[in-house]
């Protein structure tokens, strides 16, 4: 568990934590950096010492970082501090749909049409780009006060395999979401989180899972093989449109889904218009479930011929009245029976033989997580040593030190200022002296530049001065310059750093002077004191050219009462956002005869 007031890669600084679950906790953090609240999530458990689903996560993450839309929580950072590893998002002030649920026992039709709306538009950007989530459900769909749903862990969702089934803490939140295709062994696609869309869209409207049972095993089942249930025989004014909606998405047969999120937010932005108000019951083109139907049409048929045979005379468009007189006679009721039953035995004795068979699959799988879980952290425990302190000494003598102690060096190193330690020398570890940690852990050592020293960064290329200036000024006591000059290629934005002088690379002192070119906005300051211009609109032209705006009244009988008479820039000289222009204001001064109670009630 990460400590509040710890810091993650030296940058996130943890507030407080505010969720924790089977794969991760997350945290609110501090971006001392960029100066903003954040949500970060560390992975926890087997998953953070599993590899393979490391790099798929960092990966899946990185990929899902350039998802932008409105709908889709937005991914800064992904990373690892010391064996942690972390994914850094936009923090928001809100609640999953699942907390939302448990208060209110379900939503309103237009609720969950708008919401419905709000996640399909932002799954259909991800579709767009071949970004399958793989575990839409309301715990992973975020609303904020304002009725803004923010879809959340692409990262970790799209990271989790087909074998998810045995994450003993996510398994019966995911499985109810679940569609048949991934119950039975195949591969997520697209039309997957459709499914899952329409799972949650009943939930939404009925306050109720479609699928319930007493482990993972047989809701995976249920999923495979029962028909999904009535919508209107919950809520029986529905509009029939909604129900065909709910259908079409939680289709079986992936034939008769719709394609993608984009089609299936089509068809709801028209779901609660008049004409589809009485629309239909929707039929599928293909069979959902064929292996189950196959062996009831066979009958169906024989009994069919037979009755042709019988009445050669009667029209082709009548056989199957026929079919129906003929099934509903004694006899063929009683041939059918039999029939049936067989049909219903065969049936069962199939399905207990497959429940069986994932039964003994499931609780292997138990039993084989449970030994490696008790028995391997006995056989392979590495040994826990602490971190020696190597302050002061040289790199060569620090890495052989901690070599010794059983620990691996990181390849790259960090600078640091240090009034104390000589430049070249080591200032401190990551992590710090006197930690304990596995043997094998990776260490970084922090090299000093010197007193207060700062090395030009290339990364300040392309950032916003405002950002870096004070944060330079403050931490390296360093003269920090924003000058502009004209931009040549017209498509730099206002108060982006174009380059440094010194250049990147260059070390910099205590009171040395770092000047940062921003394009030039092409606007001169102009003259306040002469009178053209109201007090309100220098107000409005400093907030257009990002200016502060401060006046000082000063008594004084030389010039009229709310005479501008002095400002503190020249007319003529360029605008720099964020300057603070000061005017100086005539103001009546007090007669010596009369008080100022006087005056104000005049």
């Amino acid at each position: 568990m990460i400590m509040k007031g710890q810091k993650i890669s030296d940058r996130y600084q943890i507030i407080k934590t505010i969720g924790e679950g089977g794969m991760a906790n997350v945290y609110l953090a501090y971006d001392t950096i960029l100066d903003r609240d954040v949500a970060v999530k560390v992975l926890r458990g087997d998953l953070a010492t599993d590899d393979t689903f490391v790099r798929r996560f960092q990966r899946e993450a990185l990929s899902a970082s350039s998802l932008s839309h409105p709908n889709i929580i937005e991914v800064y950072d992904v990373g690892e501090d010391n064996g942690s590893y972390y994914i850094v998002m936009e923090y928001i002030k809100g609640k999953h749909l699942k907390q939302l649920l448990k208060q209110r026992g379900k939503l309103t039709l237009t609720e969950v049409v708008d919401i419905m709306l709000q996640v399909t538009d932002g799954m259909s950007v991800a579709h767009d780009n071949y970004i399958i989530h793989r575990d839409i459900k309301p715990q992973n769909i975020m609303i904020l006060e304002n009725g803004l749903i923010k879809i959340t862990d692409f990262g970790i969702a799209m990271a989790l395999n087909s074998t998810q089934l045995t994450q003993t803490n996510s398994v019966m939140g995911s499985v109810h979401y679940l569609p048949p295709e991934q119950a039975s062994g195949k591969g997520a696609t697209i039309q997957s989180d459709v499914y899952s869309m329409g799972i949650l869209m009943y939930e939404l409207l009925t306050g109720e899972l479609p699928f319930r049972g007493d482990n993972a095993v047989e809701i995976a089942l249920k999923q495979i093989k029962e028909p999904f249930p009535s919508v209107k025989d919950k809520i029986p004014s529905i509009p029939q449109s909604i129900e065909n909606i709910i259908y079409k998405a939680t289709a079986k047969n992936t034939k008769n889904r719709y394609s993608d999120a984009r089609e299936l937010h089509d068809d709801l932005k028209t779901a609660l218009s008049d004409e589809r108000v009485k629309e239909p019951l929707i039929k599928f083109k293909y069979p959902e479930i064929e292996n189950d139907t196959s062996k009831s049409e066979r009958e169906l048929k024989k009994m069919a011929d037979q009755a042709v045979k019988e009445d050669k005379k009667k029209a082709a468009d009548g056989v199957t009245e026929n079919i129906i007189e003929d099934i509903n006679s004694k006899e063929a009721k009683r041939e059918a029976d039999v029939k049936s039953k067989k049909i219903e035995e065969d049936d069962r004795k199939h399905e207990n033989k497959v429940l069986l068979i994932l039964g003994i699959i499931f609780t292997l799988l138990v039993l084989t997580i449970t030994t490696l879980v008790f028995l391997l952290p006995k056989i392979f425990t590495v040994k826990d040593v602490i971190v020696p302190d190597v302050s002061g000494m040289t790199v060569g003598k620090a890495e052989q030190t901690l070599q010794d102690a059983g620990f691996v060096i990181a390849d790259e190193t960090k600078e640091i200022s240090s009034d104390t330690v000589d430049v070249g020398n080591v200032v401190k570890t990551n992590p710090e002296a006197g930690r304990t940690r596995k043997k094998g852990a990776e260490i970084t050592l922090y090299i000093s530049v010197g007193e207060n020293a700062y090395v030009v960064e290339e990364s300040l290329i392309g950032q916003n001065y405002r950002d870096y200036k004070s944060y330079l000024e403050k931490t390296y006591d360093l003269y920090v310059i924003v000058t502009k000059e004209e931009d040549e290629t017209g498509k730099i934005d206002a108060d982006t750093i174009m380059r440094t002088e010194p250049a990147a690379g260059t070390k910099l002192k205590k009171g040395d002077t770092l000047t940062l070119y921003i394009p030039s906005l092409d606007t001169n300051y102009p003259d306040f004191t002469k009178g053209e211009m109201s007090l309100t609109k220098i107000k409005e032209w400093c907030d257009k050219y990002g200016v502060k705006l401060e006046t000082e009244y000063i008594e004084t009988s030389q010039y009229p009462a709310g005479t501008i008479y002095e400002q503190n820039v020249k007319a003529g000289e360029t605008v720099i956002s964020g300057q603070t222009v000061k005017l100086k204001i005539a103001d009546t001064p007090l007669d010596s005869n009369q008080s100022a109670e006087q005056i104000d009630a005049e």
